[in-house]
């Protein structure tokens, strides 16, 4: 019973799994955006709003390049996530993690808790849900 069990659970993961070479795509031109953003724009809207925004897209789309999920359940996961990453600034945790010199560290997991991040992940995870709705539509 076990063995039928476990094969049944194998079975569930490989469905789960898909490479989808069109989200893998966009997950590397808004990488690439972000990067641009990162480097060359230092102004007030752009790089802490919309690029917010767009590392919420970035990450939904990263996820829908390798699972095969419904697009409710994708962008939910990635909104929590963004919020639980946007927690852990709020505690501190590059510092508690001794982490305050790394550059990449900073970067990658920030150093402050703000209201307007989370504003900007749910502005992002709402456009991902509307282009997928219209984009379903259409097909």
């Amino acid at each position: 019973m076990a063995i039928i069990h476990s094969n049944w659970m194998m079975m569930v993961r490989n469905d789960m799994i898909k490479f989808d070479l069109k989200y893998f795509a966009l997950t590397i031109s808004l990488f690439i955006i972000e990067t641009l953003i990162a480097l060359y724009v230092h102004d007030n809207f752009v790089r802490p709003y919309f690029g917010d925004v767009l590392v919420v897209i970035l990450i939904y789309c990263f996820v829908k390049s390798f699972f095969k999920l419904k697009v409710l359940t994708a962008a939910l996961f990635v909104l929590l996530f963004s919020f639980a990453i946007e927690f852990l600034q709020y505690l501190n945790i590059v510092e508690k993690l001794e982490l305050q010199h790394s550059k990449i560290a900073r970067t990658v997991i920030g150093t402050s808790f703000s209201w307007e991040d989370i504003i900007s992940y749910v502005a992002g995870i709402l456009i991902v849900i509307s282009i997928e709705y219209f984009i379903s539509k259409k097909t």
